[in-house]
């Protein structure tokens, strides 16, 4: 029989060993009610839906893994097409082009305003749509223009020309500036958090959501990304697609960071249907 200090040694030993092998999970899934959600469900409840807006923190690893991921698993499964707020409406025709084969990637970075982290976070799901033939939307508005509503608000936009005018959403747009997104940029950016900026928020919010429902393809499930801040809480995007048509079904997935991913903190919950919740330590892409 082992005697009394080999004992403690073993259980001591067990105890440190059961510490030092801690699970180390790269992400956790929830719903908007905290409780915990499988990838799979979550995937099979994606598949019901008209739209649906993954919102992501620009700078995340595992959030943009996961885009390319659930592209990837509900193509298998049904017909898709995707959009970003990373692509802006008047580059439309370069990223067709791209698409289809008919210029180069070269050509395509020349005649495209791309993100500075478009090679390592939105190249992988654009050159995945290309090689299997998904339609993709470049779906944000010309960034100059919102820089101009920012400056000179939406009388701004009434002396764009006819063509231009067709890379925005129909004018006027109509706006909630109550919306409890909107509400938080007036508080969280301080002295620049005026209803001008605001309203430049809302004239991206309202072009994504016009060129989603102008594009859409029936009997086909548009995924769309966006920062997570566009379609928080139902609202931005999700608010305009539903202004404009009624009746879609829409379910929305968005990215936080936590120290402990093992719980959901209050704080985020029911900020979408489903949280991608990240370590905060996890490594950025920029």
């Amino acid at each position: 029989m082992l005697s009394f200090r080999l004992k403690i040694l073993v259980v001591l030993f067990f105890l440190t060993s059961s510490v030092i092998a801690q699970p180390k999970p790269a992400y956790e899934l929830y719903r908007a009610n905290g409780k915990k959600i499988r990838y799979p469900r979550m995937l099979k409840k994606l598949q019901k839906a008209d739209i649906v807006f993954f919102g992501e923190l620009h700078n995340n690893a595992i959030a943009h893994w996961l885009e390319l991921e659930l592209a990837m698993d509900l193509h298998e499964r049904q017909s898709i097409q995707l959009g970003a707020e990373m692509l802006e409406a008047d580059n439309q025709k370069s990223l067709d082009a791209y698409l289809k084969g008919e210029i180069d990637i070269s050509e395509y970075k020349n005649q495209t305003r791309l993100w500075p982290n478009y090679k390592t976070d939105y190249a992988p799901i654009v050159d995945w749509a290309k090689e299997n033939n998904i339609r993709f939307t470049a779906t944000n508005i010309p960034r100059r223009f919102a820089n101009m509503v920012y400056k000179d608000d939406f009388k701004a936009l009434d002396s764009l020309s006819e063509k231009e005018k067709s890379w925005i959403a129909p004018l006027p747009i109509p706006l909630d500036v109550e919306l409890e997104t909107y509400q938080e940029i007036l508080t969280m950016m301080g002295d620049h958090g005026t209803l001008l900026l605001v309203k430049a928020q809302a004239i991206k919010d309202a072009t994504m959501a016009h060129f989603i429902l102008k594009n859409k393809q029936p009997n086909t499930l548009f995924l769309h990304y966006n920062g997570a801040f566009h379609t928080n809480k139902h609202e931005g995007i999700v608010w305009y697609i539903n202004k404009y048509k009624e009746g879609l079904k829409v379910k929305t997935i968005t990215t936080v960071e936590q120290t402990d991913i093992s719980k959901l903190e209050g704080q985020h919950r029911n900020t979408a249907d489903y949280i991608l919740v990240v370590p905060e330590t996890m490594t950025k892409t920029y």
